[in-house]
């Protein structure tokens, strides 16, 4: 499992899975009538801001994931360290002149983590993305 995948299974995305076989239910055609299309599936939205809220008020330190990567991470309970982030803005993809500036990677990691849980139906204000 990445990291990215922690900070998904932490904010509660993929809880409420569809079962594997009713996506990959096979499509019937009725001769002379055009094919049936696959049924779409929705992604369940997660809250993630009443979530990341949440966590911030039960937390001891004051701690603002809107703009640091570290509190985000602080907040879901993972790892912050540099070296963790490195792994992290890796797994993402962060481009080679950023990742040897932590504040620029930081900067990168935060809206790129934020952006693929809003990717990925996370309801981020655009503000924040």
């Amino acid at each position: 499992m990445g990291m990215f995948s922690n900070i998904l299974a932490k904010l509660g995305f993929g809880s409420d899975k569809v079962e594997a076989a009713a996506l990959t239910a096979p499509v019937t055609e009725v001769a002379a009538a055009a094919p049936t299309a696959p049924a779409v599936v929705a992604i369940s939205v997660v809250d993630v801001v009443a979530n990341m809220e949440a966590l911030a008020k039960a937390h001891a330190e004051k701690l603002n994931w809107k703009v640091s990567i570290v509190d985000l991470m602080k907040l879901l309970g993972l790892d912050s360290s540099l070296t963790a982030r490195k792994a992290l803005a890796a797994e993402l993809g962060c481009p080679a002149d950023k990742m040897g500036d932590s504040a620029q990677m930081n900067m990168w990691l935060h809206k790129t983590v934020l952006q693929k849980l809003a990717d990925n139906g996370g309801n981020i204000p655009a503000d924040l993305l």
